[in-house]
């Protein structure tokens, strides 16, 4: 399965770059831009009296927007794609360190002002096995499958109001989202403990209040600062324990191709677990811009 998430960013990769040259759209109504980055970290060590543990680290994205705007109607969509391995000397696998398929689609009807009439979706899903890991009695490193493609998979769409100033600060409100949880039902725990899903069930669904922000703005020249927020409370279960998706990416530039890339997410879901999820990621990226 991992080849096939990296032949499919490989895809991705050369459409974006035969897409270099786009046809010309007379109209006007549609706006695209994205980017493929590449980051790598690599550390070797070598009678190193402080101690180290050789590794190499690569991590592929891609981020993607194409818009539709036509007299009141507004139409923004955005696919994140990334794929990241680790492998280190000392251990017997190689491990994830991303792995996300992230689909955004909002459509909106001018109602007044920077008001919009609003209907939105989102989709998102991990490309390959996920795992756990621990030791069998002679210590060596043993892991089992824990998640795959869409288990779990999340599905959230439903009507709402949008306030829009630009394509790059917006806040979508949508108080009647419908929230649906997709996985192997040959992974599901006793008491909800796999994602919320009942034992022996492949889905779940909840019915909630959903509000997402989305906001980029230059720092300082060659600097970029994108945030995006998802916030969600089920009403038929403990509304109390709102679901936050944050995510925040930071491109310093350096030149045409080479940037400092820092990613940071940070996910709270007591579905799939009880505290704070941190994902973080720094390095050198190679970048293409299309």
């Amino acid at each position: 399965m991992r080849k096939i998430a990296l032949t499919l960013l490989c895809f991705i990769g050369t459409m974006a770059v035969q897409a270099q040259e786009p046809v010309q759209d007379t109209t006007k109504h549609w706006t695209t831009k994205g980017n493929i980055s590449f980051l790598l970290n690599q550390s070797a060590f070598n009678n190193w009296v402080a101690g180290g543990e050789n590794n190499i680290a690569g991590n592929l994205g891609v981020n993607y927007d194409f818009n539709y705007k036509k007299g009141d109607w507004s139409w923004d969509n955005k696919i994140i794609a990334a794929y990241g391995l680790v492998k280190t000397k000392n251990s017997a696998f190689e491990k994830k360190t991303d792995d996300r398929l992230e689909l955004n689609s909002l459509l909106g009807k001018k109602a007044s002002g920077y008001w919009y009439y609003s209907a939105f979706l989102n989709f998102k899903t991990q490309m390959t096995k996920g795992y756990t890991y621990g030791t069998d009695a002679d210590g060596a490193e043993t892991r089992s499958e824990y998640t795959n493609i869409l288990s779990p998979g999340y599905l959230s769409f439903g009507p709402g109001m949008l306030w829009k100033k630009s394509d790059n600060l917006k806040v979508n409100l949508s108080p009647a989202t419908s929230k649906l949880t997709f996985v192997d039902k040959n992974f599901t725990l006793p008491n909800q403990a796999y994602f919320g899903v009942d034992e022996g069930k492949s889905m779940r669904y909840e019915l909630g209040f959903n509000a997402s922000a989305y906001y980029k703005f230059s720092l300082m020249e060659n600097v970029s600062v994108e945030n995006i927020l998802n916030l969600y409370s089920n009403y038929l279960e403990d509304p109390q324990n709102v679901d936050l998706d944050y995510q925040l990416n930071i491109v310093m530039k350096i030149n045409k191709y080479l940037s400092t890339n820092l990613a940071f997410q940070t996910i709270y879901d007591d579905n799939a677990f009880k505290g704070f999820q941190i994902r973080q990621v720094l390095g050198l990226g190679i970048n293409y811009g299309f």
